[in-house]
């Protein structure tokens, strides 16, 4: 870390009021320096990247950071805030705010960074001592890992138990720089943090531990190369603990609740190991260790990788935020359900498929039933966005005669335009063939993990044929998870236990999805599928118009949520065929226009009425003409987050309209992403822009009518949110889930 911050990076009066304006104060120090090209581009990254979700951290911590392709290389700048600002943590406003900037594509670079200082703020000390630091050299030193200078020592000093800031932050930072670099220190995080915390180890500050070995919490007189030794005689086994943490991103929750823990179990004096499976990878836990072990705790909002390891054992398993916030507890009941026996289910009957090992315990199977369907069309959308563009395109190039073209194998003319159409047109023909395939699969996989992955692309090849199309894939998927579910749980010989995953497993459920699909019900849902095309091929005059307005409804409510992704995987579904009626490209392209309508309307309404929005409101209003035209939804977010009574209504509003115009008007769109810059590929294109400009305009009305009424927003002038505190704390919401 020690090329990515210096003191010329650190800002110890940061004055901002909101968070994006306390990104462009750091943002420009970087740009001072050289690491940043283009502030505002990479300010827009920024703002995309928070607007998926909130940086904020309990303690008074915020951590904006992207990747963009406006960094040079990584740089971390630091501000101290001495009136706090608004990053999103339930606890309230952060007065210590780290942007960390990344090249596009750097992704060690970027974890890094996020891995080694979310380790450190989980350290009291640490954090004390840059609230403490009175010089930017000092808060700098201490962020890299380094002993202050003698000029430098003043800051630091002062704070209590500053004395071991000098070997903490190093190890911290060595323990941190390993595990995001080379992915190889995730087993072993309770180990290096945990043998600088403690003075008096024999590791030594901020030696590496290896890999697996688990972390002795109980004291500082712990030895930890020694952790799990035979006790010395009368000396009771301290209880062990091994643990996994992972999050979506697998950068800072993971490693803050794996910091958490650790903590926590020194505090209990027991013995604890975590496992962060980041996105650098993880390197999985000695055998031995988890053998060893009296409990296990899960937190983690994906699903835990092999998590077969620890079946057998008392388990709790939780989010990763219950890892962060509430350690001690989690520490509780697994040691309760120990001292009770209860233990989870034995490895031949995993517990829970891995959606049910993801996120809360508590969630019915209704809402894991949604998960499993969106497992399946989050995979299938690329492959329908790849073959539906190079077939659009291949029409654009080659006519409307171009599906009849002769195979490009037999027939292809390098100079002649219709070849280059057929060529294309052809492509993805073939990958439109993967879709049902493909859905069908990874519903599979979402349900019995890689076991269902065969059975689930026989099922959906079987559907294909069958012509059962999209609906035959959603039913293949199910019965093929079911199926490798079901055979999981009997009870097989040790003998035989090898061959299962390989061999006896794809075998059966091969077997008993092909036999289902081809003999039971692949053709009464092949009946179904054309009843649903020749529906959808009828839908004329106003029928049409108010599936539409529906569609546009479900667009805008939620803005890139749950109801958002039904609206579009049901268009998505409908184009998913080499050729899909003009019902369904009309569908496709109304559901398209609605969800461009909410950030084109909040970046309209920033530009006609600034003084009733934020400075940053209106920063990101600039930000919203991009993400509006490129059909991302999201970034209407940060509008419907600070005043969703006032923004969400609107745009539910003019997506309505928008997309009963759209249908109205029998716009058609076979590609199923590109906003603007597909334009050119839709039928009635000039018709589809003004139902499009028709709904951002309603939508801008309604938000400054509404918005209006309240009056001038508290910091949209030059007082600031800062001299109206109360009014600041109400406007700034949650964000909207994307």
């Amino acid at each position: 870390m020690s090329d990515m911050i210096s003191a010329d990076l650190v800002d110890l009066d940061l004055s901002a009021d909101t968070k994006e304006a306390a990104a462009r104060a750091l943002a420009a120090r970087m740009v001072a320096r050289g690491r940043v090209t283009d502030l505002e581009g990479f300010l827009a990254d920024v703002a995309a990247r928070e607007a998926q979700m909130p940086t904020g951290l309990d303690g008074g911590i915020g951590i904006p950071h992207c990747r963009s392709a406006h960094v040079t290389e990584p740089t971390l700048a630091f501000g101290r805030s001495a009136t706090g600002i608004d990053f999103g943590a339930p606890d309230g406003p952060a007065d210590l705010v780290f942007l960390i900037a990344a090249p596009a594509g750097a992704d060690d670079a970027h974890l890094t960074i996020l891995s080694s200082l979310a380790r450190k703020l989980m350290n009291a000390e640490f954090t004390a001592a840059l609230r403490a630091a009175d010089s930017p050299g000092t808060a700098a030193a201490l962020i890299r890992g380094e002993e202050p200078s003698a000029g430098e020592e003043a800051g630091p000093a002062s704070v209590p138990g500053a004395a071991e800031d000098t070997a903490v932050a190093p190890a911290a930072a060595s323990a941190g720089a390993t595990a995001g670099s080379t992915g190889e220190t995730a087993a072993a995080s309770g180990t290096a943090a945990a043998s600088a915390a403690e003075p008096g180890t024999s590791a030594g500050a901020g030696a590496p531990a290896e890999p697996g070995v688990p972390v002795a919490s109980g004291g500082p007189a712990t030895d930890t190369a020694g952790a799990g030794a035979v006790p010395g005689p009368g000396e009771p086994r301290p209880f062990r603990i091994v643990a996994v943490t992972s999050c979506p991103t697998g950068i800072a929750h993971t490693y803050m609740a794996a910091e958490s823990l650790e903590n926590a179990g020194r505090e209990a004096g027991i013995e604890l190991v975590v496992e962060t499976q980041g996105s650098a990878g993880f390197a999985r836990l000695d055998p031995a260790v988890i053998a060893a072990a009296d409990g296990v705790i899960l937190a983690h909002d994906v699903p835990v990788r092999d998590k077969d390891r620890f079946a057998g054992k008392p388990t709790v398993d939780v989010g990763v935020k219950a890892g962060i916030n509430r350690p001690a507890e989690l520490i509780a009941e697994v040691r309760e359900k120990a001292a009770r026996g209860e233990v989870s289910a034995p490895a031949h009957a995993p517990a829970g498929t891995p959606v049910e090992r993801a996120g809360d315990a508590t969630e019915g199977y209704g809402t894991k039933l949604r998960t499993w369907l969106m497992s399946g069309v989050s995979y299938m959308v690329p492959f329908v966005a790849a073959g539906g563009l190079l077939i659009a395109l291949g029409f654009a190039i080659g006519g409307w005669q171009v599906d009849k073209a002769p195979s490009v194998m037999d027939h292809f003319v390098w100079t002649q335009a219709d070849s280059w159409g057929a060529l294309l047109f052809q492509i993805g023909g073939v990958a439109f063939k993967f879709l049902v395939p493909v859905l069908a699969g990874y519903i599979a996989y979402g349900m019995a993990d890689r076991p269902g992955l065969v059975p689930g692309f026989v099922g959906g090849a079987i559907a294909l044929d069958a012509g059962a199309g999209f609906l035959g894939g959603l039913a293949a998927g199910l019965i093929a998870g079911g199926v490798v579910l079901a055979i999981q749980r009997v009870r097989i010989p040790a003998v035989l236990r090898g061959i299962m995953p390989v061999v006896v497993i794809p075998l059966l459920s091969s077997a008993v999805t092909g036999f289902l699909m081809l003999v039971v019900i692949g053709k009464p849902i092949a009946s179904a599928q054309k009843g649903l095309t020749d529906w959808l091929s009828g839908l004329t005059g106003t029928n049409a118009v108010l599936l539409g307005a529906l569609l546009g409804l479900m667009m805008c409510f939620d803005l890139g949520g749950p109801v958002n992704k039904v609206a579009y995987a049901f268009a998505t579904a409908g184009i998913a065929v080499t050729d899909p009626s003009d019902s369904a490209m009309q569908i496709m392209a109304a559901v398209m226009a609605a969800g461009m309508v909410p950030p084109l309307a909040m970046a309209l309404a920033t530009t006609v009425r600034g003084r009733l929005f934020t400075p940053a409101e209106r920063e990101n209003g600039k930000a919203a003409w991009v993400l509006g035209a490129s059909f991302i939804s999201e970034g209407a977010i940060p509008f419907a987050a600070a005043d969703p009574l006032r923004v969400i209504p609107s745009a539910m509003a003019g997506g309505a309209l928008t997309g009963a115009l759209s249908m109205a008007f029998g716009a058609t769109l076979r590609a199923p992403h590109g906003g603007v810059f597909v334009v050119p590929l839709i039928g009635s294109p000039l018709l589809y822009l003004v139902a499009i400009a028709a709904g951002v305009c309603v939508t801008t009305a309604l938000v400054v009518l509404l918005k209006g009424m309240r009056g001038q927003v508290p910091g949209s002038g030059t007082a600031g949110p800062a001299a109206h505190p109360a009014g600041a704390r109400e406007d700034t919401g949650q964000p909207v889930a994307a």
